[in-house]
């Protein structure tokens, strides 16, 4: 399992990096230095956005475990789902709102659903009522 190297989610970052950019979104940083490293922080809003993999985050719509070597891959799936989880509990007792999106959502015309729902995020956000 050594050989398996984790290359971050680059792929999906950039889909959403761009898809920011060409609809015009503004205030975003990516790794941004807070705790859980999210992919994309507004810190204005205080609203960070993680990406998540669904293979490694778990996904409960694609979650395929491999048939090989289960006992090293359910404990650590299962790890990241439980620090997935107090990540966001850190961040949002430190007053930030997270939004979790999983990878799949980013297929197709996803991710213009997925920019729309963060804008519609950040302008709630901004201009409360």
């Amino acid at each position: 399992m050594a050989a398996v190297k984790s290359r971050g989610n680059r792929s999906t970052e950039l889909v959403v990096a761009s898809a920011f950019r060409a609809s015009g979104v503004k205030g975003w940083r990516r790794h941004f230095p807070i705790a859980g490293k999210p992919d994309f922080a507004f810190p204005q809003a205080k609203l960070a956005i993680f990406i998540d993999g669904c293979f490694w985050h778990g996904c409960p719509k694609c979650r395929r475990i491999p048939a090989t070597n289960r006992q090293y891959w359910l404990p650590k799936i299962s790890r990241n789902i439980e620090r997935d989880s107090n990540q966001s509990r850190a961040l949002r007792s430190r007053g930030w709102a997270v939004v979790r999106v999983w990878e799949h959502r980013l297929k197709g015309d996803g991710v213009a659903r997925v920019v729309a729902g963060i804008k519609a995020k950040i302008q709630r956000i901004e201009s409360p009522q």
